[in-house]
């Protein structure tokens, strides 16, 4: 099915019912695992001397929890606002392919440039994940209103989630914030280790885990754009050698 096809356009009811159960996808197994982690993130804002307003702002605005923890990061460091904005930046910009990836499978005949560029802002691994999994079970003129609830759903219980933890918690320890926030990219690295379709994607996952802390040792500050810099053309160089070696 592709994005040039016709079909009529959902009406409200059809629009109001795609909406809900996209809201109702947002609690799984991945929204759950998300949530634990904010609540890591609401210890940690915390502790770091940010109040609840800016703690609450940040999730919603960022979106993302890696970009969310740079920030806080790159304030205590004493950065100034443009270079705390351009860390935020280049964390994110891992985000880029995903978006790519997803705007293609919502996109239907009538949909709006403005209408994507809204959607956007609700991608994050959550909803990417989640997304990819499910959108081509839903029609496809009713994908829009489907992902408009799961990441809205995401982004507002989320923000109302570290806003009621920042009140309810005195302060978490250390090891317990970290090993909240540690528990979102220990299921997505499963997740997509078990969903990649080819072995270049595997490639480049071991690439990123053994370069790390490679680069974070000699590069301190870049060590994740350069892990990502070089994990992918180790797995794009192994990707074009594989299928050479495949061709008849």
């Amino acid at each position: 099915m592709s994005g040039a096809e016709s079909f009529p356009p959902p009406s409200p009811q059809d629009g109001r019912r795609w909406y809900l159960r996209g809201a109702a996808a947002a609690f799984s197994v991945p929204g759950w695992i998300l949530a634990t982690a904010y609540v890591g993130f609401a210890g940690l804002a915390k502790e770091s001397g940010f109040s609840l307003g800016e703690t609450m702002f940040m999730t919603a605005a960022a979106w993302a929890l890696p970009a969310n923890v740079v920030l806080i990061g790159a304030i205590l460091s004493g950065a100034s606002l443009f270079w705390a904005a351009f860390a935020v930046a280049l964390s994110s910009f891992r985000m880029m392919p995903m978006v790519v990836a997803l705007m293609p499978e919502l996109r239907a005949a009538r949909t709006g440039r403005l209408t994507l560029y809204i959607l956007s802002h609700f991608v994050a691994v959550t909803s990417w994940v989640l997304a990819m999994e499910r959108v081509r079970k839903v029609p496809r003129e009713a994908r829009t209103a489907w992902f408009a609830g799961l990441g809205s759903t995401l982004l507002v219980t989320n923000t109302l989630l570290v806003g009621v933890v920042y009140l309810l918690v005195g302060g978490l320890p250390g090891p317990v914030t970290a090993a909240l926030l540690f528990l979102t990219p220990i299921y997505f690295l499963t997740s997509l280790w078990g969903s990649a379709r080819e072995k270049a994607g595997h490639v480049a996952m071991l690439a990123g885990l053994v370069l790390g802390p490679v680069f974070h040792t000699v590069w301190p500050g870049f060590d994740l754009l350069a892990a990502g810099l070089v994990g992918g053309i180790i797995a794009f160089a192994f990707h074009l050698l594989t299928a050479r070696r495949a061709a008849p």
